[in-house]
């Protein structure tokens, strides 16, 4: 069996030449490290037994995609790329067409945080992207906590956009059943079959040790509603309270009610299956 991460976030120092965007309260670099680079999260994949990773860029980098293209390209076999995208740039709008022409480009990855002014998903910043995103066959993942009504009238709307709910939409700073209350929302949208859920970085929304029983009724729900192939690990590493193999064996060995199949389903075939990463190119 094959284990891909479905989000992972590397990044390099901030520099005057390549400076971060300032702090937000969305956003703070992961466990305050200066630098998380390829060559780090190749050694972690290797201690945890993880033959591949989507890389995502962090959102204090900005719409800057070149190192994790970088990487993609280095270690092809390793790695490839959702790329983040300007929406409300006017040259975002040429880049489109021939996104995936990067070497190591998958798709694009979107991030959205409710708060009390509209976001590009309430705005009309996003209008002209997702009919070009359907017509040019993108991949996109998004993180819309507290948003999952904008991304239903999108699944609703282009029906031949494949879209991936990032973290099941979980909002940031909440633990065990409070981080879950919206299930019955997530749920609803396996009616959508151009839609996928990303089951990521789920220690870090426990108070519970390892192997965090109170949130696996949760991931079961998920499996229910969407069936192993519209699953996706991911540990998004760099965030967790744990290492990166607990991650990985909270879903292998621990949900006792998953079958063979349906680990290899979740913890890679199916991510490189929708993003178009064949699986028989991973050595």
């Amino acid at each position: 069996m094959k284990i891909v991460d479905s989000q992972v976030h590397i990044w390099y120092p901030n520099t005057p030449d390549r400076p971060w965007l300032p702090p937000s309260p969305e956003y703070k670099p992961h466990r305050d490290r200066l630098s998380f680079v390829a060559e780090d999260l190749l050694a972690e994949m290797r201690a945890a037994g993880v033959d591949r990773a989507i890389l995502v860029p962090p959102v204090w980098e900005g719409y800057n995609n070149d190192k994790v293209l970088e990487a993609a390209r280095r270690y092809p076999d390793r790695f490839a790329v959702t790329g983040r995208l300007g929406l409300e740039l006017p040259e975002s709008r040429g880049k489109i067409a021939t996104w995936k022409q990067q070497p190591g480009m998958l798709g694009v990855r979107l991030f959205s945080v409710r708060s009390n002014t509209p976001g590009w998903l309430e705005d009309g910043n996003a209008d002209w992207f997702w009919p070009a995103a359907e017509k040019a066959g993108l991949r996109v993942m998004v993180y819309a906590s507290g948003n999952l009504p904008s991304v239903k009238k999108v699944a609703e709307r282009y029906p031949g956009l494949k879209l991936v709910i990032d973290h099941m939409a979980i909002p940031r700073g909440v633990k065990d059943d409070a981080a879950f209350a919206h299930i019955d929302e997530l749920c609803a949208f396996a009616r959508f079959p151009n839609v996928a859920v990303k089951v990521g970085a789920l220690p870090c929304y426990s108070t519970e040790p390892y192997p965090h029983l109170k949130l696996h009724k949760y991931v079961k729900r998920a499996y229910d509603a969407f069936g192993p192939k519209r699953l996706f690990w991911a540990a998004d590493v760099t965030r967790l309270p744990c290492s990166y193999a607990l991650s990985k064996t909270m879903i292998t060995e621990e949900m006792k009610w998953l079958t063979i199949e349906d680990l290899e389903w979740i913890m890679g075939k199916g991510v490189c299956e929708w993003l178009g990463w064949p699986l028989n190119e991973c050595n």
